[in-house]
């Protein structure tokens, strides 16, 4: 039976997605020239569907200290990523004004992708470093004009088993370019609303603290790495234990498990 409501629940998310972006797409197309415009349109519709999603998937949101969102305005957002749900629950926190950060490929994600690629939002190319790093920078210029933020997973992929993952630096070149203070939204407990190898939807209320935003001022490109470091540190420092990165050499020792023996040699 919970699979049965399930799978209920995921066709009556596509197509409320389905029907929500035609519409915000027709928009988009009428709104080409204004960028803006478009970006805020799309907040709209990242609410909307934002919250209809979280609610199909039997999630309740406990947000404390919501009213950092809005009152860091501009500032650079970053979330740490352990379920699908969490594009979801980040387009619904999301405030008007904050810009979404995206994987190149997403626009192969039937309506949600070409939505994205519609939106005026950003698209990073992953598989090109220097591109994407360029881009960020050209992005953080627009921002600076027009009083923009971003929201972005740092760590740049999902991990599936809710651990935190490293940080990459984008968000760090955002914060320099633009000097926008770092908001940490840190996440507990998204992964086990959809369990990986499950098809199965666990109903669960998704707490999310929002911590005080962090001053960037004197962040500089050479110690780019630390600065990523400190945020991470952070996010470790706040996230619960069944989340916190695995230490070093726990890491080393699952990866050297699955490496296969080399066989004996005479």
């Amino acid at each position: 039976m919970a699979r049965l409501t399930s799978i209920i629940r995921f066709v009556l998310g596509f197509i409320f997605i389905m029907v929500m972006t035609l519409i915000v797409m027709a928009a988009c197309l009428v709104l080409l020239p204004f960028r803006i415009a478009r970006i805020y349109v799309c907040n709209w519709w990242g609410h909307v569907v934002g919250r209809g999603i979280v609610f199909l998937a039997g999630v309740t949101m406990k947000v404390n200290n919501h009213e950092r969102l809005k009152g860091s305005m501009p500032a650079i957002f970053v979330m740490n990523h352990a379920s699908t749900l969490d594009a979801f629950s980040g387009i619904w926190m999301c405030p008007y004004g904050g810009c979404g950060v995206f994987k190149k490929e997403i626009v192969k994600v039937p309506f949600y992708g070409q939505l994205a690629w519609m939106s005026g939002h950003l698209l990073l190319d992953r598989n090109n470093t220097g591109k994407a790093v360029e881009t960020l920078k050209n992005m953080a210029t627009f921002m600076q004009k027009n009083r923009l933020g971003i929201w972005i997973f740092p760590e740049g992929t999902r991990a599936r088993d809710g651990r935190l993952l490293p940080f990459k630096k984008g968000f760090v070149h955002m914060a320099i370019a633009t000097g926008f203070p770092v908001v940490p939204v840190v996440v507990h407990g998204a992964h086990k609303n959809w369990e990986k190898g499950k098809f199965t939807f666990n109903p669960m209320t998704l707490d999310v603290d929002v911590l005080p935003p962090i001053d960037t001022k004197d962040w500089k490109e050479e110690t780019a790495g630390e600065h990523a470091k400190f945020v991470h540190d952070v996010f470790a420092g706040a996230l619960r234990d069944d989340q916190k990165p695995l230490p070093l050499n726990a890491v080393e020792a699952a990866a050297s498990a699955v490496v296969p023996a080399r066989p004996a040699t005479t």
